[in-house]
């Protein structure tokens, strides 16, 4: 298993990339967004797995975003994410809605390898007017109309996430989060950010190994302590509110966005946090 520096997962994420990146709830690679936006990636199309947070509207604060699709883009108890929102209003980035249950099901048509998946419960809505991609057809094994909804696969370039501990044989522990190993088994590439590595087999231990993605699905993977923050992470640690709010203020203003970014990107210590 390749065993990378944080910047040298980055350097695995092109321009352009289509990258698929979990919610704040979900283990969600802050630090490798920090790297990324320090790094000065740019045209990359987000996935929000089934939502975004704190690490796309930083990637797009940054400049680092061309287009995002997702069913929402938000803080959470912090309040609404401020760089998505101005980045909408000036027509900087792209925005495609979805469903949390459209984006699962894109995803997982992908990973079982099949070209499109039927979905039943978004129709009736306006996202299909704005949707030309998914079709409705009759269910084709029922006597009489009955309207179904066909989503068409979606295999991300990279799917990007941080996790708890990954093993010498690159297989990481994901825990309840199953979402994740879908979008691993989706995915083009998987890059992953962990807390630690152990010496440890995790497909070996029955306790660990039903939450465990296996090293087929993973590319690479970099130590990355307190990775997650200011996202928690399982019972590693909480989030960090106070931190969250101070996002939430800076952020705002193009002004306070570059001083968080000063403070907490482009500073020498968060460069060396990075190393």
């Amino acid at each position: 298993m390749p065993l990378l520096a944080l910047d040298e997962l980055a350097a695995l994420v092109p321009d352009g990339a289509l990258i698929a990146l979990p919610p704040d709830n979900s283990l969600t690679p802050s630090a490798l967004a920090r790297t990324l936006a320090r790094a000065g990636r740019r045209g990359l199309r987000v996935l929000g797995v089934p939502v975004s947070g704190y690490a796309t509207d930083l990637l797009i604060g940054a400049g680092c975003v061309a287009s995002v699709q997702s069913s929402g883009v938000s803080l959470g108890e912090a309040g609404f994410a401020p760089r998505f929102g101005a980045a909408l209003k000036a027509g900087r980035i792209g925005m495609t809605d979805a469903t949390c249950p459209a984006i699962h099901t894109m995803l997982q048509a992908a990973e079982k390898g099949v070209p499109f998946m039927p979905l039943r419960g978004i129709i009736g809505s306006d996202i299909l007017a704005h949707r030309p991609d998914w079709r409705v057809i009759d269910n084709p094994f029922a006597e009489d109309g009955d309207p179904i909804v066909l989503l068409p696969a979606l295999a991300p370039d990279i799917a990007a996430f941080h996790a708890l501990m990954a093993d010498r044989d690159g297989n990481v522990y994901v825990g309840r989060r199953q979402e994740l190993a879908t979008m691993a088994h989706a995915a083009r590439r998987t890059l992953v950010t962990v807390e630690r590595v152990t010496d440890a087999d995790l497909l070996e231990d029955e306790r660990l190994a039903a939450g465990t993605i296996s090293a087929t699905y993973i590319e690479a993977v970099a130590i990355a302590e307190r990775g997650a923050w200011p996202v928690a992470l399982l019972d590693e640690y909480p989030a960090d509110a106070a931190h969250f709010a101070e996002y939430a203020r800076l952020a705002r203003t193009d002004e306070g966005f570059a001083a968080y970014l000063d403070r907490y990107v482009f500073a020498p210590s968060a460069q060396a946090a990075a190393e």
